[in-house]
């Protein structure tokens, strides 16, 4: 019987050990145990390689500021393992977190015996958030994240208002495909019947794929650049502003506490959706909740400002679409910088590609690693470089320490960037320094 919070999440990190399983079996039979909870929530799915956390957020802060209270399945984590599962921003408690193990532990062990076999660590965390918002803690709505892909990832059971595809890059290619148009393919596997689509995807191969299966399904395809455009946009100092035209109305000077053109084209999703639901009376949003909910809106980990003497930015850049939007954001806002990066990622990622990237706008480059069972040694990253002032120190806190010590200088701006799970980590530790 488990009966702590920490014997809780041990339980869940040891399904960890059954991998990915992309597939939907598994999950519907142990949501119909569960007297199907998914069917009770109104869902916002939200799928894409990247951006998704992005505009989940934007989505959240606007629906609150109307006085909406709204559920979000995020991952991964920065701070705290129970952010994945969280109400308006503030994740669940232990306690609840332990009495969702509690009740679905039982199922969980059930289906192993079944044909379609072991619950992998996030079909558990899936089953468990779908539980919580489906009979525990009923909300106005649920914003849902896809974990991998779309088409067999452990959330498309969920039967949503709208769905939303951010963008397609070069990601899990070992799992999705290695082509645009075989991701777009996945990605667009959340498309439901007669379900309103609201994309940022860009490459013609890929639209062609997702405009074919949203004909297929009846559904309507709103389209950044197409149906709605970004008319107008500058960088602030703590921020972007932008005007966006859609089909009913023209936001003029919106703005954004998030850095980057990227969040501008996150945030123009979060709106249209919105403005969609709002023409089919699922809700109400007034521009002044709009316009406040964009500019309140943060995103832990995403480009933000952790110190500013040294200078210090963090930032989740884990594949190489990640790394061009940073690099975009930094000549932006910090052209004038000489900017050290500190790195570290995960072995499944486009490593070389990365590194190539961010060694055009360092002046210095640290590799690093973290005890994470996926993560890169540092001298293997430092292998793919060419940089004529690159270090490795396999430990990052000596790196960091290092870095803030040799790099205070009123022109210097360090960057630590890489995996999410080691973006958890440095924040953890630098805000606790």
């Amino acid at each position: 019987m488990i009966q702590t919070y920490d014997e809780a999440l041990q339980w869940i990190h040891n399904r960890l050990r059954f991998g990915m399983k992309p597939g939907l079996e598994r999950m519907n039979w142990m949501l119909e145990q569960l007297d199907y909870p998914h069917q009770n929530i109104k869902a916002i799915h939200i799928a894409g390689t990247n951006g998704k956390g992005s505009t989940v957020t934007y989505l959240r802060y606007m629906l609150q500021e109307a006085g909406y209270d709204v559920g979000t399945f995020t991952s991964p984590y920065i701070e705290t393992f129970n952010e994945r599962i969280s109400i308006n921003g503030t994740p669940i408690s232990d306690e609840e977190m332990l009495r969702l193990v509690q009740e679905v532990k039982a199922v969980v062990e059930r289906v192993e015996e079944t044909e379609f076999g072991a619950a992998t660590e996030f079909e558990v965390i899936t089953l468990m958030f779908f539980l919580y918002f489906g009979y525990h803690n009923r909300v106005d709505y649920v914003l849902v994240e896809a974990g991998l892909g779309g088409r067999y990832d452990s959330t498309n059971v969920v039967e949503p208002l709208l769905t939303i595809i951010t963008n397609i890059g070069f990601d899990h290619m070992a799992i999705l495909g290695n082509t645009v148009d075989k991701i777009a393919f996945e990605k667009a596997g959340i498309i439901k019947r007669g379900v309103p689509l609201v994309t940022g995807v860009e490459q013609k191969e890929a639209i062609e794929v997702i405009e074919g299966i949203a004909r297929d399904h009846e559904a309507s395809l709103d389209r950044l650049d197409s149906e709605f455009t970004i008319e107008s946009y500058s960088a602030l100092e703590n921020g972007e502003a932008f005007t966006l035209q859609t089909p009913i109305h023209t936001y003029e000077n919106l703005e954004l506490g998030m850095f980057g053109y990227h969040q501008v084209k996150n945030a123009s999703l979060a709106v249209r959706a919105l403005e969609l639901l709002g023409q089919k009376g699922e809700l109400q949003l007034s521009q002044a909740d709009l316009a406040e909910g964009l500019k309140k809106a943060r995103w832990s980990g995403r480009f933000e400002k952790v110190s500013d003497s040294p200078l210090v930015i963090i930032d989740g850049a884990h594949n190489q679409e990640g790394v061009k939007s940073l690099l975009s954001t930094l000549r932006l806002h910090y052209e004038d910088k000489q900017i050290h990066i500190i790195f570290s990622c995960l072995n499944d990622k486009s490593g070389k590609e990365m590194v190539k990237s961010l060694e055009g706008i360092a002046e210095s480059i640290t590799f690093t690693s973290f005890d994470f069972p996926r993560a890169r040694t540092g001298q293997e990253l430092y292998e793919l470089s060419k940089h004529p002032s690159k270090k490795v120190n396999e430990q990052w806190q000596e790196a960091i320490e290092q870095a803030l010590l040799h790099h205070a200088k009123p022109n210097d701006l360090i960057v630590i960037t890489g995996s999410l799970y080691f973006i958890s980590e440095v924040r953890s530790f630098l805000l606790r320094a």
